[in-house]
């Protein structure tokens, strides 16, 4: 049966960013002192600050773009310690005792969430939840089965069935209860109010660039202020100040979601355990009853037709739901570090000052309040039992060699393979809002179209570390498949690990019926 083509508008836009409205604050304009930079206004950074404050810490937080901008604001907003089939491959790589201390650290996160959600009435539509993860084959069948085998080592309560409750063919499924969802918007709105009340300086529009270490620690921001301070919490998805080769050690993933109107409200969060994957959860907003339907995951540049996923994602909705209501799509990228197990704790050995949040493998909700409340712990000298699962200066032989090797291979792969090879069409060719790799004087260049024709050329060699980046005309970016730094149609800096934009060649303006070269 052929797939149902459904039209989609141009625009991608989170559920989640659209029904809540935070406030705005100036960009950083002067040098400021204070004990503790937090670099990055996520759910790692904003809830460590919180918790810092509260304990009567002096504590700045500056963000690049606004706050939640980043993956918080794009998130499924599952909060759960079920992480799709983990426990088993955790016992094999670590041992009971490490994978025991990673349920329990996102089981206290979870339950810290509800306790503040309960104690300062936070209406953030925060719901207990079953969290299901699905097999529709028979070998996954089998991973389900040991996964639960790996539940009762570990003592986590769990249930396996055949079925879902879903019109899908499941055989077999493992249910962790007690798990929730919740709006993570108002739940951090919530968290920065609290921030202003505690006269928390809040710095939007604020990019760090450097970070200066001796005799004390000196953030660097791109327009020039600087933070001196004694302690930096970099929380900012990948780590800007990049001395322990992060970038050799995480992987970017790109996935996409989509918001549907429908009168079904599952009563689980669900995961399928197959590639490629798809996510359930329901939502209720403004009176409306959705269903959060996400999935597809790649690896950022690497998609063929990035465009291509949200009809898959809209396929299954009409095939599960029976829905083609669409209300909004939008998608996330998230890194993911060689074991699986975030990076959270001191940058490196050598670097006592400085502390690292990232590769949360999409489990952010969770995995940012972990995070928050490890590295708080850290700063202010209490014993915290997670510190050594989490250590950014682990190291374990099994997997993270053979990762390291398979991850860098591929990077390096992809860094001979875009420079040769050859453009895909011509600047003729392009139509309205479309964008392409084209040959400009013999050498590779990205072209793209505005809404209304306009044409901009850039330099398609990532400034990170000279990869080509690839077109995702899904959402008009420009995407680089080595490390996941993406850049606007334009050129203009998204996400990094980049740190300047893409080179603009040419772009045309007009004003008054005139043309004009950059």
């Amino acid at each position: 049966m052929d797939q149902k083509k459904v039209s989609f508008s141009e625009e991608t836009r989170s559920v989640w960013r659209d029904s809540v409205h935070f406030p705005t604050f100036k960009p950083l304009e002067e040098d400021i002192q204070t004990e503790t930079a937090i670099v990055g206004g996520g759910i790692s950074g904003i809830t460590a600050a919180y918790l810092l404050a509260k304990e009567g810490m002096k504590v700045a937080l500056i963000e690049a773009a606004q706050l939640c901008s980043g993956t918080t604001g794009y998130t499924t907003a599952k909060v759960t310690a079920q992480h799709g089939l983990i426990y088993n491959e955790l016992i094999g790589h670590f041992g009971v005792e490490k994978a025991k201390l990673y349920y329990q650290a996102n089981r206290e996160a979870l339950d810290w969430i509800g306790r503040i959600v309960r104690e300062q009435d936070v209406r953030c539509g925060f719901q207990k939840r079953p969290a299901l993860v699905y097999a529709t084959s028979a070998r996954k069948a089998e991973e389900i089965e040991k996964e639960a085998e790996a539940y009762r080592k570990l003592g986590i309560p769990g249930s396996l069935s055949d079925s879902i409750g879903l019109p899908l063919q499941v055989k077999r499924a493992l249910t962790m209860p007690e798990q929730a969802q919740f709006h993570p918007l108002m739940f951090l709105h919530f968290l920065i109010s609290e921030l202003v009340k505690m006269d928390v300086p809040i710095y939007e529009q604020t990019l760090a660039v450097n970070i200066e270490e001796e005799p004390s620690c000196v953030v660097h921001t791109e327009k020039g202020p600087r933070i001196h301070c004694r302690e930096v919490l970099i929380c900012s998805h990948f780590p800007f100040y990049d001395k322990a080769f992060y970038f050799s050690r995480m992987y970017p993933e790109r996935s996409y979601l989509m918001a549907v109107e429908t009168d079904q409200s599952p009563e689980g969060m669900y995961l399928s355990a197959e590639e490629p994957k798809r996510s359930i959860r329901s939502l209720t907003l403004d009176g409306r009853s959705l269903v959060l339907v996400g999935g597809e995951n790649h690896r950022t540049g690497r998609g063929e037709n990035t465009a291509a996923h949200f009809q898959n994602l809209a396929a299954f909705a009409e095939q599960v739901f029976g829905t083609d209501s669409i209300v909004c799509r939008w998608s996330a990228q998230d890194y993911t570090t060689l074991d699986k197990v975030p990076y959270i704790g001191r940058l490196s050995a050598g670097k006592p000052h400085i502390y690292v949040a990232a590769g949360f493998r999409k489990w952010g909700m969770t995995t940012g309040i972990l995070a928050a409340r490890l590295l708080a712990d850290q700063l202010l000298e209490r014993t915290n039992p997670y510190g050594a699962v989490f250590s950014p200066s682990r190291f374990a032989a099994d997997p993270m060699i053979k990762r390291f090797f398979i991850e860098n291979s591929q990077v390096a792969g992809h860094l001979i393979s875009g420079k040769l090879a050859k453009a895909s069409t011509s600047i003729e060719d392009l139509d309205a809002d479309e964008g392409a790799v084209i040959s400009l004087n013999g050498k590779r260049a990205g072209a793209y179209k505005d809404k209304n024709g306009r044409l901009t050329v850039v330099d398609t060699t990532c400034p990170h570390m000279g990869c080509e980046v690839n077109w995702n005309q899904g959402e008009r970016t420009w995407d680089c498949p080595c490390h996941g730094s993406r850049f606007k149609a334009t050129g203009e800096l998204i996400d990094g690990p980049a740190k300047k934009p893409l080179k603009q060649l040419y772009a045309e303006k007009r004003t008054d019926g005139d043309t004009r070269q950059v």
